[in-house]
């Protein structure tokens, strides 16, 4: 049986593009209101070094299994995974399906 091992993601808080003649590989950061397909990262806080490697390299199958594109790119010195903007939403839904959590900054204003 192969099992995925528990893993915590978190989204990056920038928008992200390819770089020029860099696609699938290097990403800079965008700002928010500028168009074209922007890209979300994903980094992992479960894991580091090599294991966090394999990890997200396992969460990009996954992806593929549903047709999403993803890359596994070093961004700041830590392997992150990089989808389309279009595609958050169902790269959510199937990473929490295979048992990723998904860590957010919580903004909400609790009346007392």
């Amino acid at each position: 049986m192969n099992t995925m091992p528990l893993s915590v993601v978190h989204r990056l808080p920038h928008h992200y593009r390819w770089l020029a003649g860099f696609t699938g590989v290097k990403v800079e950061p965008v700002p928010p209101a500028s168009d074209g397909d922007n890209l979300i990262g994903l980094k992992l806080l479960s894991h580091d070094g090599d294991s966090a490697w394999q990890v997200l390299e396992k969460l990009r199958l996954t992806l593929a299994e549903i047709q999403v594109d993803s890359s596994v790119v070093e961004w700041e010195g830590e392997p992150c995974l990089f989808v389309g903007g279009n595609d958050e939403d169902a790269t959510l839904c199937r990473l929490k399906n295979v048992g990723a959590a998904i860590a957010d900054s919580l903004k909400a204003l609790y009346p007392f």
